[in-house]
């Protein structure tokens, strides 16, 4: 039985935490497995896999977990916390990819740690190789099998992992793209809501996923005049749902192409599940939209849907082209390590305690997210 102890402010309330998540988690015994969750490196990359409640449930049900010293320390989660949830802290990434050989983590491995990546390696993360030969490459040659958070595709043809980063995405691109308007940033000193006496701010959104519906949420609660595209009506029935000042149409070339042109702020958000984003922007659109607005490419990460869009990271977030502002950071929630580690590791827990079955092939959603099978490229997306 655990504790009623704490070992600081940090951890304070934890263990509550951790009792209700064994308690609502069903125990699975019999096959164990060695877990890793590293500490991420990407530029101002703050967010951690799993919070220590999670990893709680992992080992009730058997499975050993391994954390790098200071992985949660920016989401709000120091090392005595991973301590009291059953975890062993590491010193370092080498230690925790030789111990592990079910690697947990939030972005894709960047250069440093693929050499830590080996054919004994599973990696379950986000990845976006779609937008990235390079990665799928080193990470074909070094043998991993690599399951991806966004192509795991449940029942009902979504894509539960990735739909809360979507969340946040989509309303940090509101959030960034209201200030990036302000003349002090660059912007053309367009106030979305605007106020009695002058006009509403003009938003586009491109795509009425979960990022683009949440993009749209936030833009008309401010008061802007919205109007979103896509190509399936039911997801233009629900964004039409929000209020009476956003407007959703089908994404016509012509009707995209006028309505980005006189917007003060276009948000990007095609998603095709682990292809690369379409251009839905032309350069030639861009061109003609007036100077100081702004651009937000939420689609960034699978290679962005703007043409002008290239990656950039929150230590230079934006660039001019042809005088209008863009925002392409390719990790945009992490901006909110607190908000999106709980938000993530509540929907990645029970799929990965099905990856430590044994015979998690078994299950469709985890083979729909394999993107490369013990060094082969297989998913239909990364194959020429």
């Amino acid at each position: 039985m655990l504790s009623t102890f704490y070992f600081g402010t940090r951890t304070q309330g934890l263990v509550v935490a951790l009792k209700l998540a064994n308690h609502n988690i069903q125990t699975r015994v019999g096959h164990t497995v060695e877990i890793g969750i590293p500490r991420e490196i990407k530029i101002r990359e703050g967010r951690v896999a799993l919070v220590p409640a999670a990893v709680a449930s992992l080992v009730a049900n058997g499975h050993q977990v391994f954390v790098e010293r200071d992985a949660g320390v920016l989401s709000g989660y120091d090392d005595a916390a991973y301590v009291v949830a059953g975890a062993k802290v590491v010193k370092d990434a080498a230690t925790l990819y030789a111990k592990a050989r079910l690697i947990v983590k939030v972005k894709d491995p960047v250069a440093e740690e693929l050499s830590y990546l080996t054919s004994g390696h599973i990696l379950f993360s986000y990845l976006h190789l779609a937008a990235n030969a390079e990665l799928t490459r080193v990470l074909a040659k070094n043998g991993v099998t690599a399951v991806a958070f966004e192509t795991v595709i449940d029942d009902s043809g979504h894509l539960p992992l990735l739909a809360p980063m979507s969340d946040i995405a989509g309303r940090i691109a509101i959030q960034a793209g209201t200030h990036l308007l302000h003349y002090s940033q660059g912007g053309k000193g367009v106030l979305l809501g605007g106020v009695p006496g002058s006009e509403r701010g003009r938003v586009v959104v491109i795509g009425a996923g979960a990022a683009g519906f949440n993009a749209a949420s936030m833009a008309a609660a401010m008061g802007a005049e919205v109007t979103v595209f896509d190509r399936q009506r039911q997801p233009l029935e629900r964004a039409r749902a929000i209020g009476a000042n956003v407007t959703a149409l089908y994404a016509y070339p012509d009707t995209v192409e006028q309505a980005v042109v006189d917007a003060d702020l276009v948000v990007g958000a095609v998603l095709i599940a682990g292809q690369r984003a379409p251009h839905v922007v032309s350069a030639k659109t861009v061109k003609r939209m007036s100077a100081g607005s702004v651009i937000v490419d939420i689609a960034i990460d699978q290679g962005g849907c703007i043409e002008t869009s290239r990656p950039t990271s929150y230590d230079a977030p934006t660039y001019l082209v042809d005088e209008v502002i863009h925002f392409a950071v390719t990790n945009m929630p992490g901006a909110v390590p607190r908000t999106a580690s709980q938000a993530l590791s509540a929907v990645i827990i029970e799929p990965l305690l099905r990856l430590c079955d044994s015979n998690w092939r078994q299950y469709s959603d985890l083979v729909s997210g394999i993107n490369i099978d013990q060094g082969k490229i297989v998913h239909p997306a990364l194959i020429a």
